[in-house]
């Protein structure tokens, strides 16, 4: 069930992101954390650039970080079916599901998800990308669950457009692209920052959010300080 004060919480926290100046990936991936909250299950979000094809974005861990990027490699599964037709996709049993994704299907169980949902990122009758929840065995939303995800990916979809941006095309598409550039640098870092510590990349990831956090700094130009700036990775992270 749904704990109402902890869904309040969320949608304050989101409500002050909506600001100039805010992080896009971190609140990105504050918001697949809290949708993994409410859910129950393991979360990521794809954004599609402006030739409509889809990219990672953020994910509460790395199952669902690996999932997200199995179904874009394989051009199948839940989150491009959702993109596709903007209609969500809830409680599909994936030992159920070979027939609508031969490949994707029995790789997501071999990794222990059973259950898939998927929630369209809408902006009018545009969709702009996917929340993605996987849950294990016998983890279904129930109806009140599915409208509370589907709330935080609407509610992302602004905080990506931004007010007063949904009028103007161009600036969402500038948007997303600036969003995906970032991502494309922050991968790097925690790639980097997980070689140098013999961590994963979850774990680097974590470490960078605290680093950024603590120092102030925005998490992506922390990523290219880390990919760019000079010395050791251990160095960078604490500053020197």
């Amino acid at each position: 069930m749904i704990e109402i004060d902890k869904l309040a919480d969320v949608f304050v926290e989101v409500a002050d992101t909506l600001v100039a100046g805010f992080d896009l990936i971190e609140f990105l991936h504050t918001v697949a954390q809290h949708a993994a909250d409410v859910s129950g299950g393991a979360v990521g979000l794809v954004l599609a650039d402006e030739q409509g094809n889809l990219h990672y974005m953020s994910a509460s861990g790395d199952v669902a970080r690996e999932l997200e990027l199995l179904q874009l490699d394989l051009g199948e599964g839940p989150c491009l079916d959702c993109f596709r037709s903007g209609a969500a996709v809830v409680n599909t049993d994936l030992v159920q599901a070979e027939t609508s994704w031969p490949h994707f299907a029995p790789l997501a169980v071999g990794k222990g998800v059973r259950s898939v949902h998927a929630f369209p990122m809408r902006l009018r009758e545009r969709v702009i990308g996917a929340l993605n929840v996987f849950g294990g065995d016998g983890e279904l939303l129930t109806a009140d669950e599915a409208r509370a995800v589907q709330a935080m990916a609407d509610v992302a979809t602004i905080a990506i457009i931004q007010e007063q941006a949904i009028a103007r095309a161009e600036v969402v598409t500038e948007q997303l692209q600036a969003a995906l550039n970032s991502r494309i640098v922050i991968e790097q870092a925690k790639g980097a920052v997980a070689r140098a510590l013999g961590i994963s990349v979850n774990e680097a990831f974590e470490l960078m959010r605290a680093r950024a956090r603590h120092t102030r700094v925005p998490l992506t130009g922390l990523a290219y300080d880390l990919v760019n700036a000079p010395g050791t990775i251990e160095d960078r992270l604490r500053g020197e």
